[in-house]
Order: structure tokens, then C-alpha cells, then sequence
């Protein structure tokens, strides 16, 4: 088990996108990965099981499709305006 805390803090587009090939390399090897990210991009691209917070209290979990349709997720980190971004 590895545990990634934003491990695309602070990092431009090419770097991110470099992590995230390494994640998917990872996973591919059979390691699992528990990662904290604030990026949903990169949530939606690298994981197969997402729990979603908001101050501190589990609001939605289950596989990305679900969580980018989640009226929850989408009111605590859209506004309710919109879908979850997840391109």
C-alpha cells in the first residue's frame, strides 16, 4: 500500500501528467494506492474507488462516473452550477 498526499502539489501540466503515467504504471504492477488530491482531472483519470470529503465528512463514494454525477459532490465543489469536471 502506498499513500500519496497531493502528489501533484505545485506541479505545472507536463510534471502532473508525469505523475499520473507513474500512478497508472504502478497500479498496472498490482500495486494499490491511496492518494489525496485536491486535482479532479487527476482523481477521475488515475482511480478506480473515490471517497469525496468535505470539512472532514464523507459526502459520496464509489467508482468516478458515479462521483462526476454526484449532486453533492457537484454542490460542495461546483457551486451546483455544473457537472464535476472530469476532462
Amino acid at each position: 500500500l502506498m499513500l500519496l498526499d497531493e502528489p501533484t502539489a505545485g506541479m505545472n501540466p507536463h510534471e502532473t501528467g508525469q505523475i499520473v503515467e507513474l500512478i497508472q504504471t504502478l497500479r498496472s504492477r498490482g500495486h494499490t494506492l491511496l492518494v489525496i488530491e485536491h486535482k479532479m482531472k487527476v482523481v477521475m483519470t488515475v482511480s478506480d474507488r473515490i471517497v469525496v470529503l468535505d470539512h472532514g465528512e464523507k459526502i459520496a463514494e464509489g467508482p468516478p462516473r458515479e462521483i462526476a454525477d454526484n449532486p453533492f459532490v457537484i454542490e460542495a465543489y461546483m457551486g451546483g452550477r455544473r457537472r464535476a469536471q472530469t476532462d
